[in-house]
């Protein structure tokens, strides 16, 4: 199996745009630029430029341009040399005013498989080669939540997984500290709920695990478990629930549950907006970050980690994917 680096321990949280910012490493194959934001009311176009560089004029290797109008629809080209190139028009708006999404540009051998909202929309062929992509920008009518690089072992400055760096007046990262491991596997990239898969090698002291998803309409609470191989012991049970504004925290070992943890600084989770969950294993506790934040601690109840090895995801959420 192809050596991938996990995804995203250095996003970019909430950067104002316009934004522009440079893709470490660059593209290659299997690498995907994963964007979340929301559709202003009053919206009537925005852009995502896979650019050769940070200046502005300069070659473009695939322009995403959604224009709400008499006609909705989304302009897909290039910019070479001081020229657009012929347009791709795909007369179909994947995006809904008022509305949260969550855009992924998969580069591929061909070209670059946009995907919206786990839908797969359109294909743009190479016209650049990939070796000269090396920024990110958006810019117009759009409000930005996370931006990552994910896949393909790329790696950013201090050693970070497919981290990204900034510019436009936004900074800090506020995410698990720079000696985060290198771990192997692919991303599971929207899984159904019910969800139950084994944890390669089980947990172990640093290790972190991704989940990104969103809560639909109507949601009411969803279930994370950290259960022991071959028992119904839950070591860590997370259970936001939305309507409450709270997010229960427990284990069940032995068939018996302790005693509940519901204190928060804050509640991340509502109803149609995408989260962000980082779920790290320490010495001591579990570490939890929601959308870069941290959320809680759990102290450990249940030793040795490493038989700590399946994770199961139940309830009203909609999963993007889950990387071990």
């Amino acid at each position: 199996m192809a050596f991938i680096a996990p995804p995203g321990y250095q996003p970019v949280y909430n950067p104002s745009v316009p934004y522009v910012g440079p893709i470490y490493g660059g593209l290659r194959e299997r690498v995907s630029v994963y964007i979340q934001g929301v559709i202003p009311q009053d919206i009537t176009r925005f852009q995502v430029n896979l650019q050769c560089g940070e200046a502005e004029g300069c070659d473009i290797a695939m322009h995403f341009n959604p224009r709400f109008d008499d006609m909705d629809k989304v302009v897909f080209n290039s910019f070479q040399s001081g020229s657009w190139e012929s347009e791709d028009n795909v007369q179909d708006m994947p995006f809904s005013k008022g509305q949260a999404f969550e855009l992924v540009i998969a580069v591929t051998a061909e070209g670059y498989q946009v995907n919206v909202n786990g839908r797969q929309f359109h294909h743009f062929a190479h016209r650049v080669p990939l070796d000269r992509v090396s920024a990110l920008q958006i810019s117009g009518d759009v409000s930005i939540q996370t931006i990552n690089i994910i896949g393909g072992g790329q790696r950013g400055p201090q050693g970070y997984p497919g981290g990204m760096g900034v510019r436009g007046g936004w900074g800090g990262m506020g995410y698990p500290g720079s000696n985060l491991p290198m771990i192997g596997g692919t991303p599971n990239y929207n899984p159904p709920v019910p969800y139950c898969e084994v944890i390669p090698g089980g947990l172990s002291p640093k290790r972190t695990i991704i989940i990104r998803g969103m809560l639909p309409h109507g949601a009411t609470r969803f279930v994370l478990n950290f259960k022991v191989g071959g028992t119904e012991d839950i070591a860590f049970h997370m259970n936001p629930r939305v309507l409450e504004g709270q997010v229960v925290r427990n284990s069940c070992l032995g068939g018996t549950w302790g005693q509940e943890e519901r204190e928060l600084s804050h509640n991340p989770f509502l109803e149609g907006q995408y989260f962000d969950i980082s779920v790290r294993c320490g010495n001591q506790r579990f570490k939890v970050f929601v959308n870069g934040q941290h959320l809680c601690d759990f102290s450990h109840r249940f030793q040795p980690f490493s038989q700590i090895n399946t994770l199961e995801i139940l309830g009203d959420v909609q999963l993007s994917y889950v990387h071990f």
